[in-house]
């Protein structure tokens, strides 16, 4: 062990000796709830206590003098009258580029045996966004390497866009793909809600090695109370703005923020709020844009990098409208649709060109690749229309010339588009082959439309 190391764990140590103690009893207990009395004015909203002196729990209630506390864990063993001790705030990190390449749990701790050493500067998880006039714009274009992506559905650095999709259609899949192809300087992965299996499998399967060695993963899987889920979305937010505070571009990539939605809706609901639309709290709905406005482009200072955030949204009943997909997709910059029946027709990624939307268009296109992919959206749109006419048929071939080329250009654009997890195309490749395909279908562009875009 190094002095580094060595000097790192007695710093970590010396914060945890507390100024004061303040212990309280256990009134109450049932389900999720216990109820904690002699705790005074310091039972404050988002303090930590220790029940029984093993279980942590947070405060999400007070009301004269008693507090409401949830586990994170269970209250197993726990009986009245036990004692309960005041721990603080909601637990502070401290993140350091020696970080990376490991995988923690929602409090920042080391999920093997190796030793975690602690930068110098806390973060809280509850940070407020950074102020709007204070932020620089979104950047560059991103190469994705994932042909749709990059001609239809652009992402630019700093921007923030969600992945919409119900179970089973391949978002995660998309996001191990982005993982592995996005140009960015480090990665911070947030398995908020997630199946316990596929963290070996997203680390070995999909990140591997060389993605892994630039990465820092945080994992809370769905076996684990809602506070300890609602955490890890906060933990990887706090270590993301970290890493940006240190001049790196920073790509932030949280599976799910409907499970982080899910598990304030609990938290909301054990604590005496009242449902509101299809059982949401009102405090989801709070949380929401605190948690999303904290990525995306960094001050308008010198050594200040940038958050570029992929949200996925796992949708309920494939209903793009329920209440958690709108609220999201009013609060970022962008969306991207999955479709189920895209995937039943072999398509992958299973993107839906037509109902798929990034914010950072027209800019983030040059003149000739806004005239390329408005005239293929023009195309598939049009095709989208017909098909059910054509299908029956309502409508032949000859009837008219443009619907007619539009036809044979989404044929053509449906094979170009399917994709493996492991191929790559630039995105000059990608509008060039674009390019030819609608030249092949009968839809030439001039000179002057793409010099106008």
């Amino acid at each position: 062990m190094n002095e580094r190391t060595i000097f790192s764990l007695l710093r970590a140590q010396t914060r945890r000796i507390p100024e004061s103690e303040v212990f309280g009893t256990v009134l109450s207990l049932g389900g999720l709830q216990l109820e904690v009395g002699g705790l005074g004015a310091a039972a404050r909203m988002g303090a930590h206590v220790k029940v029984a002196d093993r279980i942590r729990g947070e405060i999400v209630a007070v009301d004269r003098g008693v507090a409401t506390v949830l586990p994170f864990g269970t209250w197993e063993g726990v009986a009245l009258d036990d004692e309960v001790r005041l721990i603080g705030a909601d637990g502070d990190l401290y993140p350091d580029q020696s970080w990376l390449g490991r995988v923690l749990d929602a409090f920042g701790q080391p999920l093997d045996d190796a030793v975690l050493c602690d930068g110098p500067r806390s973060y809280p998880p509850r940070a407020v966004p950074p102020d709007a006039f204070q932020r620089r714009p979104t950047g560059r274009k991103l190469e994705t390497g994932i042909k749709v992506i990059d001609a239809f559905t652009p992402i630019c650095r700093g921007q923030r866009l969600g992945v919409f999709a119900g179970s089973g259609v391949g978002k995660s899949t998309l996001m191990a793909m982005l993982a592995r192809q996005v140009d960015a300087d480090v990665i911070v992965i947030g398995l908020v809600g997630e199946r316990g299996r596929e963290v070996q499998d997203f680390i070995s399967r999909d990140l591997g090695p060389e993605g892994m060695a630039r990465s820092v993963l945080i994992v809370a899987t769905s076996d684990q109370p809602p506070l300890t889920r609602r955490q890890a979305a906060w933990t990887a937010t706090a270590i993301a703005e970290y890493l940006r505070d240190q001049g790196l571009h920073v790509l932030l990539m949280m599976d799910s923020v409907t499970r982080f939605a899910m598990a304030q809706r609990e938290i909301g609901l054990a604590a005496g709020e009242p449902p509101t639309s299809r059982g949401y709290t009102p405090t989801v709905f709070a949380e929401l844009p605190r948690l999303l406005e904290r990525s995306g482009p960094g001050r308008n200072v010198t050594g200040q990098g940038d958050i570029t955030a992929i949200y996925t949204v796992l949708v309920d009943g494939d209903d793009h409208n329920e209440p958690i997909a709108d609220t999201v997709r009013g609060i970022l910059d962008g969306h991207i649709i999955l479709a189920r029946k895209i995937a039943e027709g072999g398509r992958y990624p299973a993107i839906d060109i037509a109902k798929s939307v990034s914010r950072a268009l027209p800019h983030c296109h040059a003149a000739a690749e806004r005239a390329i992919m408005s005239t293929a959206r023009r195309a598939l749109a049009l095709n989208a229309e017909m098909e059910d006419l054509v299908r029956i048929g309502a409508y032949r071939a000859g009837g008219d010339a443009w619907t007619d080329a539009a036809i044979r250009f989404a044929s053509l654009a449906d094979v170009f588009l399917r994709q493996g997890t492991r191929d790559s195309l630039s995105s000059d490749e990608t509008f060039a082959a674009l390019y030819g395909l609608l030249d092949e279908a009968g839809l030439p562009l001039s000179p002057e439309e793409l010099s106008a875009g």
